[in-house]
């Protein structure tokens, strides 16, 4: 039987939370009585996480690794995920175990509904001050720049229908502004308030400089690929 879901996890440094997150996944992905895959991306990790993942897979026939050699961020991460994934649907979410599995369900809702992309949107953010005022400006910019109608496009809780996934070029730093890349397209594009959990293991690999400045240039590149995306209509009798 065809795979109905992949589960695309980027990790960097996360041997704290792996085994709970699998362990949570499974529990909720089992529970929707289809064919799945999860599959993590080590993303350069320096600690245990690379050879957790090795273990698990002796036993977790569902779970596929890819490592890569070095860190190269979460935007090559994702697309190395989405490229190898086999399901009709591509459910991303991090692996600091913040979004709840348990919202996936609802997600896939809406794709029931035809949309090409569910989006979490955490509604109420369990971090730190600063990382949220940070976070509230960025969405607030990007929205205004990118016009892409999302109130939250940090939440990597989301859904990806795959058909509509595999038409989208990904760019370094672009996972950030993939609805606003849906919405260029055409696809439909829907968010939902989701869970939002503290941190409990390990540490944030994101502050004010790596997120924040270097985002602007993006922002402004999916601004001109919107203003200058090809647009016509043919004539439906010429003959």
């Amino acid at each position: 039987m065809p795979l109905q879901y992949s589960v695309v996890v980027p990790l960097k440094n996360e041997e704290g939370n792996i085994i709970d997150l699998v362990s949570e996944l499974e529990t909720v992905m089992n529970a929707l009585a289809s064919p799945w895959e999860l599959i993590c991306i080590d993303d350069g990790s320096t600690d245990n996480t690379l050879n957790i993942l090795k273990n698990l897979a002796k036993e977790k026939r569902f779970l596929k690794i890819i490592s890569f050699t070095k860190n190269f961020g979460q935007s090559s991460a994702f697309d190395a995920g989405f490229k190898a994934s086999q399901g009709e649907f591509v459910i991303t979410l991090d692996g600091d175990r913040q979004n709840d599995p348990r919202d996936i369900p609802k997600l896939l809702a809406l794709m029931a509904e035809g949309c090409d992309l569910a989006c979490g949107w955490r509604v109420n953010r369990q971090d730190s001050l600063s990382k949220k005022l940070t976070s509230k400006l960025a969405n607030s910019l990007r929205s205004r720049i990118c016009q892409d109608g999302v109130k939250d496009t940090g939440c990597s809780l989301k859904v990806y229908r795959k058909s509509s996934l595999m038409q989208i070029k990904m760019y370094q730093g672009m996972h950030r502004f993939l609805p606003a890349l849906f919405n260029i397209e055409g696809f439909v594009v829907k968010e939902i308030p989701v869970n939002h959990r503290p941190r409990t293991k390990g540490t944030t690999k994101y502050n004010f400089f790596n997120r924040s400045f270097n985002t602007i240039a993006d922002m402004f590149a999916v601004r001109w690929m919107r203003k200058r995306h090809l647009q016509y209509c043919l004539k439906k009798d010429v003959s």
